[in-house]
């Protein structure tokens, strides 16, 4: 029963935060008109089914990925043999995960959460997890920077809007709005290594200069009127792949026109468990054998694999992938 306002807050949040898309982009073609579809030649297969709600996700390097189950409250891993382990639980909703070196970070706290949100550490070789940082409101998006610094998105649901924050692992050095760009859900790293791609409950798609976070410009609106952009990827030729929550799509986006297609529909939780935002999650590109495949979450409990046809190079915009 506590939980019920809540969800109510985020429903109208989403449902005012698209009416008012509308509105500050002027009417745009991309806020306001379905995204045609580009998925032709898309391959889609289920990599593990059935594990909850899944709502991030970062490849390990070695063809399986660490997730997060937002509801359920855990930090898994899936292997490359698609073999799922629980190992962190009893967590008040997990949102953003990244892999860095031995380490994994994630965020707990998202905008559902009873409590303040925390950034998190888990040693893969001991299993121990430490508490990095507390108070924060409404964690979720997680980016890990060229220099080593980590980026969150803090949506503010629960607490006041605080733009993206920074946190230096090595030092424990943590700006908190590093930018003041307002609730913000999605990161990623743009190819040039300067900039950084968000989405916030506008229902746009910004671009942030790492050296002036505080003049984000306007990339694109979203390709639905009634969508919530998430998590997103990027790729060295300037594409982007965003998973929308609420219509349970991936679209590409170009960056550089504005124009976004969508790749692939139907990623949502079924009815009559349907309370939104439900659809997809994240989306991450990881190595698929000799090439690059898109991985996505859902709230339906599955994390499934889209190879992409032949002319689709997803490379990613970070190099050290």
């Amino acid at each position: 029963m506590a939980r019920r306002p809540r969800r109510r807050r985020l429903r109208a949040m989403v449902l005012t935060a698209a009416v008012a898309a509308g509105i500050v982009t002027g009417g745009s073609a991309e806020a306001q008109t379905p995204a045609g579809s580009c998925a032709d030649g898309w391959d889609v297969s289920t990599i593990v089914s059935g594990v909850g709600n899944l709502e991030n996700l970062d490849t390990d390097g070695a063809g399986g990925f660490y997730v997060t189950g937002i509801q359920d409250g855990y930090l898994a891993h899936v292997d490359a043999a698609g073999t799922f382990e629980k190992l962190v639980t009893g967590l008040d909703h997990p949102a953003g995960v990244r892999v860095v070196g031995r380490s994994v970070y994630f965020l707990t706290g998202d905008g559902l959460a009873e409590a303040p949100g925390t950034l998190r550490r888990y040693d893969i070789d001991t299993g121990a997890v430490t508490i990095l940082l507390t108070e924060l409101s409404g964690p979720n998006g997680l980016l890990e920077l060229p220099d080593g610094d980590l980026l969150f998105a803090t949506i503010g649901i629960s607490g006041p809007a605080t733009g993206i924050s920074r946190y230096r692992p090595s030092t424990g050095e943590y700006t908190k709005g590093w930018s003041n760009l307002p609730w913000t859900n999605g990161l990623a790293l743009a190819p040039d290594g300067k900039s950084i791609y968000t989405d916030n409950m506008t229902l746009r798609v910004f671009r942030v200069p790492l050296d002036n976070p505080n003049n984000p410009t306007v990339v694109t609106g979203a390709p639905n009127m009634i969508a919530l952009p998430d998590d997103m990827e990027a790729t060295r030729a300037d594409q982007l792949f965003v998973a929308d929550h609420i219509q349970g799509a991936v679209y590409q986006i170009d960056p550089a026109t504005g124009t976004a297609c969508t790749i692939i529909t139907g990623l949502i939780k079924p009815a009559p468990l349907r309370t939104p935002p439900d659809g997809a999650t994240s989306v991450r590109i990881a190595r698929d054998a000799n090439t690059w495949s898109l991985y996505v979450t859902s709230m339906d409990g599955t994390l499934r694999r889209l190879r992409p046809p032949p002319g689709i190079d997803l490379t990613p915009a970070d190099p050290r992938r």
